[in-house]
C-alpha cells in the first residue's frame, strides 16, 4: 500500500496553503521615476477619483442638515438681544419719567416757597398798593424801595391782579358785594376792594371785588 502525501503540491500560480499573502504596493507617483515622463491615469485611479468626488457631494448635501444647531443658536441669540433691547427701552422710559417728575417736583417746591414769602409779605404789598392809589408813591425813597421789592418778587413769578371792568371769575375772584345793572351783559368786576396775588398759576389770595350782573 502506497502512501500519499497529505497535501498536494501547489500548482503554478496558486499560493501554497498557509503561506502569507504577498504585500501589494501601488505607486501613485504621477511622474515615472525611470523615464521622467507623465504617467497616464489608470482605470483604478479614475475609479478612486470618482468615489472621492461622490463622497464630497454627499457630504455637501448632508451639511445643511447638520446646520440646524447653528440656526437654533442664532435664533436664541436674536431673541436674547430683543429681550435686552426691550429692557433697555423700558429703563430709558422710566428714567425720562423720573426726570420729568423730579423737575415738576422741583418747580412745585420753588413755587410753594415763593408763595409762602408772598403770603408773609401780603400786608406790606397791600399797603404799597393803597399808598400808590392815594398818590403817595409818586417820588421819594419809599417809592424806590416799593418798586425794588415788587420787581424782585416778579422775577420769582409773583403777580398782583384784579381790575374793574374785567369779567368776574369765581376761581380767581371773591365777591364781597353784588349789584345788578343793564349796562353789563355778564357778571363783571365793578370795584376792587383788595387786589389778588398769584405765583405762577397758584392763587395765593383771590381778588376781593364787588360784582355787577345783568338783571335776573
Amino acid at each position: 500500500m502506497s502512501e500519499h502525501p497529505k497535501h498536494a503540491a501547489a500548482g503554478p500560480g496558486h499560493p501554497e496553503e498557509g503561506a502569507p499573502e504577498p504585500v501589494r504596493v501601488t505607486d501613485k507617483r504621477r511622474i515615472d521615476p525611470t523615464t521622467g515622463e507623465l504617467r497616464r491615469p489608470t482605470a483604478e485611479d479614475v475609479a478612486a477619483g470618482q468615489a472621492g468626488q461622490q463622497a464630497g457631494t454627499e457630504g455637501a448635501q448632508a451639511a445643511p442638515q447638520a446646520g440646524g444647531a447653528p440656526d437654533d443658536a442664532l435664533a436664541a441669540a436674536e431673541a436674547l438681544a430683543a429681550e435686552r433691547l426691550a429692557d433697555l427701552q423700558r429703563l430709558q422710559a422710566e428714567f425720562v419719567n423720573y426726570k420729568r417728575r423730579v423737575e415738576r417736583d422741583r418747580s412745585l417746591s420753588a413755587e410753594l416757597a415763593v408763595a409762602g414769602v408772598v403770603e408773609a409779605l401780603m400786608p406790606v404789598l397791600d399797603e404799597i398798593e393803597l399808598a400808590r392809589q392815594h398818590g403817595e408813591l409818586a417820588e421819594g425813597p419809599f417809592a424806590s424801595i416799593a418798586e425794588k421789592l415788587e420787581t424782585t418778587l416778579q422775577r420769582f413769578g409773583w403777580q398782583r391782579y384784579g381790575a374793574a371792568g374785567e369779567p368776574f371769575d369765581p376761581s380767581v375772584h371773591e365777591a364781597l358785594m353784588h349789584a345788578e345793572s343793564d349796562d353789563v351783559s355778564e357778571p363783571t368786576v365793578s370795584q376792587v376792594v383788595q387786589p389778588g396775588h398769584r405765583v405762577g398759576e397758584r392763587i395765593v389770595r383771590p381778588a376781593r371785588v364787588g360784582v355787577t350782573a345783568p338783571p335776573s
